[in-house]
């Protein structure tokens, strides 16, 4: 485990010498997220604008869901889709060799190896606007509620980590994986907003199959004392087996893997 946490912090610390390299564009991240997190607020206001609630949430609440939305954006442009599309072309070219030959785990060393800090701004503008909704709406959370909010939030990385893990390693079957890349963004689009405001089939379905839901409205939830103690349960339990499932799905996917020397 200190290996592999070694590692990590390698990457982490590669990523942020080539970042230093291009200083102007951390400014111009910066700005980006701070616009993209306006017109996100726009869109829960223009809501707000007809409705005094948006699925039982008011507005101070239900910018602690755009927040954690656009902190998993930031997670999920960071670290998950730069390695995505590199495993993609080498599942293509058949040159995931050189990740295969390396003396550590295939699917770390693949899926973690590209991290772009430059999204970084999101991570902080999202944290930002989540204290600004706490502020607004005067409701304090607990030292267990704080708690509670970072541990859902670990099990929201995890679920994200593997969601995206099972549909990379789609491609060792399939050869264009983009569209159905694509097709997973439209669906976390459905974060912006707390998961009440759906009809109850889709709830379901954010909820247990794509479990959008654990990533943007439940750790909201439970800052405001809104969260049923059962998804504290059922967070955990979501994230570990999604997790198993991407380790066997892509272990299924070596046994299918063609190298270009093959």
């Amino acid at each position: 485990m200190l290996r592999y946490l070694r590692l990590l912090a390698l990457f982490v610390h590669n990523s942020l010498q080539i970042a230093l390299e291009y200083r102007v564009n951390f400014v111009t991240a910066l700005v980006q997220s701070i616009v993209w997190l306006l017109w996100g607020v726009l869109g829960i206001l223009v809501f707000f604008q007809f409705t005094g609630t948006l699925g039982g949430w008011t507005f101070p609440q239900a910018l602690l869901v755009v927040g954690l939305f656009r902190i998993f954006e930031g997670l999920l442009d960071g670290i998950m889709r730069p390695n995505i599309t590199r495993i993609v072309e080498h599942i293509q070219k058949g040159t995931l060799d050189f990740v295969l030959v390396k003396p550590v785990d295939s699917q770390f060393m693949a899926s973690l190896r590209q991290i772009n800090l430059f999204v970084f701004p999101d991570i902080l503008v999202g944290f930002g606007l989540i204290g600004y909704g706490i502020w607004m709406g005067q409701f304090w959370p607990t030292p267990l509620q704080m708690i509670s909010f970072l541990f859902l939030l670990i099990c929201g990385v995890v679920m994200a980590y593997a969601i995206w893990m099972l549909l990379v390693t789609s491609a060792f079957w399939l050869v264009q994986v983009e569209n159905i890349a694509e097709l997973l963004t439209i669906i976390y689009e459905t974060g912006r907003f707390p998961v009440t405001a759906y009809n109850w089939w889709i709830r379901l379905v954010l909820t247990f199959i794509i479990p959008i839901a654990f990533l943007t409205t439940f750790p909201a939830a439970v800052l405001i004392g809104l969260l049923d103690p059962l998804y504290l349960l059922l967070a955990p339990m979501m994230a570990g087996l999604l997790l198993l499932a991407a380790r066997a799905f892509w272990r299924v996917g070596l046994r299918s893997y063609t190298s270009a020397s093959s």
